[in-house]
């Protein structure tokens, strides 16, 4: 039998995910989100995929915009993750919690994020409520620091 939406959330919500923020620029405009469904593809060329719900804001602006910045947090920075899961509000409200700038191709990058990452959109691949997108990573930069984690619908540092 195949399992329901809610048992499958439940079952993936005990597994502790790093926390990212999700975030693409078009015609002035941000947008972005806070991710747990963000992983590396490959290092040669260097990829990584983020998935995206198809209801939120930012999904279509990276379509739209061909790029699109990952912000891994820090252990300190769960308000920004906060702020970034917040449905209600206009999507610029998001970005005045942290701080941000913009990196070669436009994408939102958080300055003291744990590792960002700036990418090109190299493929969209539908899939269910969430597109997944694989980009290829054209800057990074990285501190060392503990990982935020989400586990459970709390954050926690490792």
């Amino acid at each position: 039998m195949i399992p329901s939406a809610d048992s499958f959330k439940a079952a993936m919500r005990r597994v502790p995910s790093a926390v990212a923020i999700v975030g693409a620029a078009h015609q002035g405009e941000r947008r972005g989100l806070t991710a747990t469904a963000v992983c590396s593809v490959s290092a040669e060329p260097p990829q990584l995929l983020v998935c995206v719900n198809k209801r939120v804001r930012a999904h279509d602006h990276i379509r739209l915009a061909g790029h699109f910045g990952v912000s891994y947090l820090s252990q300190d920075q769960g308000d920004i993750a906060q702020a970034f899961a917040a449905p209600a509000g206009a999507p610029e409200d998001r970005f005045r919690t942290g701080d941000w700038t913009s990196g070669s191709t436009g994408a939102p990058l958080l300055r003291q994020a744990l590792a960002a990452f700036e990418c090109r959109v190299a493929q969209a691949i539908d899939c269910g409520t969430h597109t997944i997108y694989i980009g290829e990573i054209v800057a990074l930069a990285q501190k060392d620091d503990l990982s935020l984690l989400y586990k459970s619908g709390l954050f926690s540092a490792a």
